[in-house]
């Protein structure tokens, strides 16, 4: 693995540090929230990057599914925070 792609894996791991805490101590459910989907977008880059320095590619398989599970996840969690949702 070269220098910068080090230099990024450290680098995406205090975002999501800071996204942690986001998390953990957000006022608002929609705050926590976006917190949990910055983590998961974050995830995503990091397998995808992991993809590219390994040149392995069933890494880009996991992320590309595991990006459709988050944003499925990220849709119910919208719903349900904005209420009854569909037709009314």
């Amino acid at each position: 693995m070269s220098g910068w792609m080090v230099w990024a894996a450290a680098w995406m791991a205090g975002l999501m540090a800071l996204a942690g805490i986001r998390v953990w101590r957000g006022p608002t459910t929609a705050d926590r929230t976006v917190g949990l989907d910055a983590i998961n977008t974050m995830v995503v880059a990091s397998m995808i990057a992991l993809a590219a320095a390994g040149g392995n590619a069933m890494w880009l398989d996991v992320a590309a599914v595991y990006a459709a599970l988050s944003f499925v996840g990220t849709l119910y969690i919208a719903r349900t925070l904005g209420g009854k949702g569909g037709k009314e």
